[in-house]
């Protein structure tokens, strides 16, 4: 759920990077914090312990616009890809305006995949939310590995009615990163502008 900051004009919305371990959460983040300048993120915090690891930071985009005046300020967080680590993704869930689903495109992660999806839905479901209530956006990652399986493969056990928009990426290379980003945001502000 969004903040507002009226001493800053800025509404704080914060959006989650949610898949199985090894997919690119964290890639897709430091691309993101990588290109970002530097007046316009805060720092990248790495909340580690000896098990696990969550990276996050906070930016103000430039062509985004406002919502009532108001700037938007995005928290970007990851989460902990192994399902053990469920204590964490749920609080890390708390408060979410939008999700980044990164999948892993390698043959032997589809079943990783499914199961982090289902996490995902129990998750929100244990915060009182709707899955089709939050602004979810499918990055199909790692398009360049040789043996990558066919999206709608991939898309038939996350997404089976095909509802989530859909981007393909090289998160180590930069590739479909922003158009991810971009797209997530949009949806978090149309949704903001909803229910102003």
């Amino acid at each position: 759920m969004s903040t507002i900051n009226f001493a800053a004009r800025e509404i704080n919305c914060k959006i989650v990077y949610y898949g199985p371990g090894m997919s690119g959460k964290t890639t897709n983040l430091k691309h993101v914090f990588s290109k970002v300048p530097g007046h316009l993120r805060g720092e990248m915090v790495s909340l580690a312990t000896e098990d696990e690891r969550t990276l996050f930071f906070d930016f103000l985009p430039l062509d985004l616009g406002t919502v009532q005046g108001f700037k938007t300020r995005f928290h970007l967080y990851t989460v902990p890809g192994q399902v053990f680590y469920n204590a964490s993704r749920k609080l890390i869930l708390r408060g979410v305006d939008g999700i980044v689903f990164v999948a892993d495109s390698a043959p032997n992660r589809l079943r990783a995949n499914a199961e982090s999806m289902r996490n995902l839905r129990e998750n929100l479901q244990e915060h009182g939310i709707d899955v089709r209530d939050v602004p979810i956006v499918l990055q199909v990652n790692k398009r360049d590995l040789p043996d990558a399986l066919p999206t709608d493969m991939i898309r038939s056990v996350i997404d089976p009615k095909g509802e989530l928009q859909m981007f393909e990426a090289m998160s180590d290379k930069g590739v479909g990163v922003f158009e991810t980003l971009k797209t997530v945001s949009r949806l978090v502000l149309e949704r903001l502008s909803q229910n102003k």
